[in-house]
């Protein structure tokens, strides 16, 4: 489906000297807590803008869910301190007509609410002939279609300044993550919406502070536009999600470690040379096309000698012969055990598909 997205990219989410920090504490605890926390990050002249939370959505009743609408008025008061431009988390209308009225500079949905169609419509009613910058959490589950679709009616509704955060998406599975990164997806998002600003959230992604480096890295080094890193004057005695903030002091550390690569250069020798690496690994690609369809052709062959003999598709004992097999000459070949079995499940699930619409062509054409 086409993205109908119109993108301008304002002075707020744009940083003319290295990547956009956004910075301030999880939840907004005190007046105290947060002018003492905006005041240090002033103080490191890194940060651009100021984030915290003031309602927090949480998994359970019973656990802080924000200091509420009194933490706006904090709020302004650290930007008349700080200078700083303002952001903040909303759910709701109300959330929203209440932030604008404080004169919160920078609206974001949360990843709970992005979730929910009808919350963000509520919300980019709410916003329509408003002129401010609004970024868009992915939602908690795996689905760039929903991101994008929030994108699209926040767009619709006249809001030009987009913009979108990385938080990581939740998963079953145990993970040294809080939330998954799966970086094909906000990959597929920029390659999708080039003029996109992409945010990344380190610090809701790792859950832990001794990630934090590791995966803004990662994010540098995919040219995201900027960082969301939770800081707190005071991380251990936080009143939401101690384990993942960091201290102003630490928050520059991790800055200062962060490696900040050229998107382009213009070295026609290397230019030269990695266009013949591309061209390499264009030929190669066409090979692999071909021998993968080579390879369903003779999964085809065998779908009709199932059907001949009345044999099942899935053959549970031949499946687990191939994953053990390939994972051993994956590991062989310097290639990771999870690119492996991810690479032959999507192969195994085509070979199903085709064996499939073999055994079940007559069936098929008695329907239509």
């Amino acid at each position: 489906m086409e993205n109908k997205i119109t993108i301008k990219k304002g002075p707020l989410l744009t940083s003319n000297e290295g990547p956009l920090i956004i910075s301030g504490p999880c939840s907004a605890e005190t007046a105290e807590q947060l002018m003492e926390t905006a005041m240090q990050l002033k103080k490191l002249n890194r940060v651009h803008i100021l984030r915290a939370g003031i309602w927090k959505p949480r998994t359970r009743p019973g656990a802080f869910e924000g200091i509420g609408s009194i933490g706006l008025e904090w709020l302004r008061d650290a930007k008349a301190a700080t200078g700083f431009p303002t952001a903040i988390e909303i759910a709701n209308a109300k959330h929203a007509e209440e932030a604008l009225k404080a004169g919160v500079d920078i609206l974001w949905i949360g990843a709970r609410t992005t979730v929910n169609p009808f919350a963000v419509q509520e919300i980019a009613d709410a916003l329509v002939g408003v002129k401010v910058p609004v970024l868009v959490k992915n939602p908690v589950n795996p689905d760039l279609e929903l991101w994008i679709g929030a994108l699209e009616r926040l767009s619709r509704a006249g809001i030009t300044e987009l913009g979108a955060i990385h938080r990581g998406f939740s998963s079953y599975e145990k993970s040294k993550y809080r939330n998954k990164p799966n970086w094909e997806i906000p990959i597929e998002l920029r390659r999708r919406i080039p003029e996109l600003p992409i945010i990344n959230d380190p610090s809701h992604i790792c859950g832990n502070r001794e990630l934090l480096l590791s995966v803004a890295q990662t994010a540098m080094d995919l040219n995201f536009d900027g960082l969301m890193l939770e800081s707190h004057i005071d991380p251990s005695v936080a009143w939401s999600d101690a384990k993942q903030q960091v201290t102003p002091a630490d928050l520059n550390k991790i800055l200062n470690q962060l490696v900040l690569r050229k998107s382009s250069f213009d070295d026609a020798v290397m230019l030269n040379l990695l266009e013949d690496l591309r061209e390499k690994i264009d030929l190669m690609d066409t090979k692999l096309i071909t021998m993968l369809s080579r390879r369903m052709k003779i999964a085809k062959k065998i779908g009709k000698y199932k059907k001949e003999k009345n044999i099942t598709i899935l053959q549970s004992n031949r499946w687990d012969e191939i994953v053990n097999s390939r994972l051993k000459l994956g590991t062989e070949k310097k290639l990771s055990e999870d690119f492996i079995t991810k690479l032959f499940e999507i192969i195994h699930q085509e070979s199903i598909n085709h064996q499939n619409q073999v055994m079940n062509k007559e069936k098929k054409k008695n329907i239509s």
